[in-house]
């Protein structure tokens, strides 16, 4: 038998590398994966991690109540369990954020007046506690079902995965003795960090302050201010409810803080091109824009509109999941300006038609947003500030004009501003003519553009894509049943120990007890001297 020629040789040299390459890589089997999200936008970014945990072979089940907006039953991608709720959340949600962005606009409109200000703030923490009573009563309705729990615990889960924006998720992966890993932009303590990092209020504002990072003596102290009473309500408005679940399902030693401090890993949906740099941890990973992708072809009713623009290109707009339409007298300003520039036009709307719109405008219920803000005829993204499209637009390196109108919108606007990549109009007091010119200094300038595309190469720039780091801490894991060896033991803490409180109380005990020892030496020693120098004389 003759020796084997270069092609055979290539052949067993391929096998042996792909043996190679098969034994050294980390094996994780499907892992039984248990998925406790939050409605709205919040599942939308939960649901392109399902995908692509699917993908991967994983098995998953969601859990979620009977009233969801967004979550449906979808047997090709995941299991469902399906909490029955008789109080309609979805219906409640969709009240309560007209109302929020009617006072939102209100205080805008006014030029942000403290007390319209202290008003918004008064109905957003009334309605944080009653969202919050919502969830407490959907994590009861868990515990209630007591064959529920037994087919969980069956169910031998490697791991949960939850978003920590309300208690149910941590609660149930406690009680089940899971690893927990978190897919998160705000906690019941507020942003992401806040649990698990040092937050020096010096130079990391608080999210609803619409402060950066470089703040003067005055918005130092609004922060620590801020700071303060979001503790306070979180303290004694929040966690108690949560509590209530713990105490009576998890034992009188067990509080929600202690859960929430106690995940393995954090995936946090934010990039440090957009968010402003800051003390983190070993246990927290950075996925911000782990839901973009390259820009897919256009279908056929979208590609004729935007073809047709020709030289001067497209605006896309879009105000996000919660808002489809703005008021009357808004939507007319904004329409009344399209019909005035040389680019189409494609807004996501679903209201009433305005009356003035232009020739050059298509309204749709719905966009391919990633994928307009990827063609090459896009010239600027018009949105509300939310994190997904404004993540969308750093990937494809489209500018911002923003009209933040609640929630973290503000804040998210700043950021993108302050890299000088946004403009951001005060959509309440906004006219046809400042549309207009912000539309003509984004799309005819160069400065946001050029902004936009660094950003855009800086957040492109990274060994491996945001998506492939947050599917390998999920398995990682999985694969090690936690990830203890990553958590600060800070959580076990007291806030006396945590802060060094004790120590500092001791450090000036000894001090002050050291400096009365030596006061009295001194005393005795300028007694001493006294005496001797009268019996001398």
């Amino acid at each position: 038998m003759g020796r084997p020629g270069w092609k055979d040789r290539l052949q067993i040299a391929s096998a042996l590398g792909i043996i190679f390459i098969t034994l050294t890589s980390p094996v994780t089997q499907g892992a039984k994966i248990l998925v406790i999200p939050v409605d709205g936008s919040h599942w939308i970014n939960m649901k392109i991690l399902v995908e692509e945990l699917k993908l991967r072979g994983h098995n998953v089940t969601v859990l979620y109540y009977s009233s969801s907006s967004h979550m449906k039953e979808n047997p090709d991608l995941y299991q469902s369990i399906v909490i029955q709720i008789e109080e309609k959340y979805d219906k409640f949600l969709s009240m309560i954020i007209e109302r929020i962005v009617e006072l939102s606009l209100k205080s805008l409109q006014n030029g942000g007046t403290i007390w319209d200000h202290m008003k918004l703030q008064k109905f957003m923490k009334h309605i944080s506690y009653k969202v919050h009573k919502w969830n407490q009563a959907f994590g009861i309705a868990i515990f209630r079902n007591k064959s529920l729990l037994k087919e969980l615990e069956r169910a031998n889960f490697d791991l949960v995965l939850t978003d920590p924006a309300f208690g149910t998720g941590p609660i149930l992966a406690h009680y089940l003795k899971v690893p927990q890993v978190y897919n998160v932009r705000v906690q019941l303590n507020g942003e992401a960090h806040l649990l698990y990092a040092p937050s020096p209020p010096s130079h990391v504002p608080n999210l609803g302050t619409r402060l950066t990072d470089n703040m003067n003596f005055f918005q130092r102290t609004r922060n620590v201010i801020y700071n303060f009473f979001r503790l306070l309500f979180v303290e004694f408005v929040v966690y108690p409810i949560y509590n209530e679940i713990c105490h009576q399902y998890l034992g009188p030693d067990t509080d929600i803080q202690t859960i929430l401090m106690g995940a393995d890993v954090l995936l946090i949906r934010i990039d440090f091109v957009f968010e402003f740099p800051r003390p983190t941890m070993p246990n927290i990973v950075y996925i911000g824009g782990f839901q973009c992708k390259p820009a897919r072809p256009l279908a056929a009713e979208f590609e004729e509109f935007v073809q047709n623009s020709g030289k001067h290109g497209i605006i896309v707009m879009s105000v996000g999941t919660f808002i489809d339409s703005l008021s009357k007298q808004i939507t007319m300003e904004i329409a009344e300006a399209f019909a005035q520039v040389p680019q189409k036009v494609i807004w996501k709307y679903d209201g009433e038609i305005p009356p003035n719109i232009g020739n050059n405008t298509l309204l749709t219920k719905w966009i391919p947003q990633n994928d307009l803000l990827g063609h090459p005829n896009t010239r600027v993204f018009i949105c509300h500030g939310g994190i997904n499209g404004i993540y969308e637009a750093i990937y494809h390196g489209v500018p911002v004009i923003g009209m933040p109108l609640i929630f973290d919108q503000f804040d998210n606007s700043v950021r993108l501003e302050s890299r000088g990549a946004a403009k951001v109009l005060n959509v309440a007091t906004m006219h046809s003519t400042d549309l207009l010119q912000a539309l003509n200094e984004v799309v005819n300038g160069t400065f946001y553009r050029d902004n936009m595309k660094k950003l855009s190469a800086l957040h492109r720039d990274q060994p491996e894509s945001p998506m492939k780091r947050a599917i390998f801490w999920i398995e990682y894991v999985a694969r090690h049943k936690g990830a203890g060896h990553l958590r600060s033991e800070s959580y076990r803490l007291p806030w006396y120990t945590y802060y060094s409180v004790d120590v500092m109380v001791f450090l000036l005990s000894m001090f002050l007890m050291l400096t009365v020892l030596v006061v009295v030496a001194l005393k005795k020693l300028c007694r001493m001297a006294c005496r001797r120098k009268q019996k001398t004389e």
